[in-house]
């Protein structure tokens, strides 16, 4: 019998790359978007295309009617969640000095609210059927912090935050939560990097390299597999030793 899972953010990038593997593994996928209809309609045939029973679902996940609606929804249309990747982000680039009150809030808001809402209507259900996997992204300056992104690495360090404490409260009901925290991943976030920010980042990774999308789904996925069963509270980073 399948097994199925929601993906927030999944419209493209490491969400897109993600719910292709999920959907090379057998699951039925549920693929959230909040503005993306067009990314994410072309990824759901493409999906289809390839045998895989995959839907659509929009929601802006800092408001936690929607957030709790999208989980239900996907649970209407799948059935029980076996699995639920909170991906959903947006960076933040800028002085501190220059961060306006509005521009903090909507960053929390997109970045740690929109982790909390999916993941406490997702634990309801799975804590009465004792069993389910959670994956929060956080990312690698959740981890360190990085300069002219101080608003961005507050919000991905309380993904961390809420990610560990969660793993604590869910895992006497069966349910494991983890943290994929990457570091430089080839996506649209980064593009606002030029090639030199680049080729300085990849002269600081042992690896040499910038990473791929793939390369953290593959992480995810592992995580909500019964491979990873005794992984709970973890924070894996897939950064290409940048940080270690």
């Amino acid at each position: 019998m399948a097994r199925n899972v929601l993906i927030t953010g999944a419209a493209r990038g490491i969400g897109a790359e993600t719910a292709r593997v999920f959907a090379a593994g057998g699951w039925q996928v549920g693929v959230h978007f909040h503005r993306s209809e067009q990314r994410a309609a072309a990824l759901v045939e493409e999906l289809r295309e390839n045998g895989c029973a995959a839907g659509m679902l929009q929601a802006d996940l800092s408001d936690p009617l929607q957030a709790s609606d999208l989980v239900r929804q996907a649970e209407e249309m799948m059935g029980a969640l076996d699995a639920l990747v909170c991906n959903a982000g947006a960076g933040r680039f800028g002085l501190l000095t220059d961060c306006t009150d509005a521009q903090w809030r909507e960053t929390m808001a997109v970045n740690l609210d929109g982790v909390f809402f999916p993941l406490r209507q997702a634990a309801r259900s799975m804590v009465c059927r004792k069993q389910g996997a959670i994956v929060t992204v956080s990312s690698m300056w959740g981890v360190t912090g990085a300069s002219c992104e101080a608003a961005y690495s507050a919000a991905k360090a309380g993904v961390i935050g809420l990610t560990r404490a969660a793993a604590k409260e869910l895992g006497p009901s069966g349910i494991r939560v983890n943290c994929v925290a990457p570091g430089v991943i080839d996506t649209e976030m980064n593009s606002h990097l030029s090639p030199a920010d680049l080729q300085a980042l990849k002269e600081e990774m042992p690896m040499g390299r910038i990473g791929a999308p793939e390369e953290v789904a593959q992480v995810i996925y592992f995580l909500c597999t019964e491979r990873a069963s005794y992984l709970t509270g973890q924070v894996l980073q897939p950064n290409g030793g940048i940080l270690i």
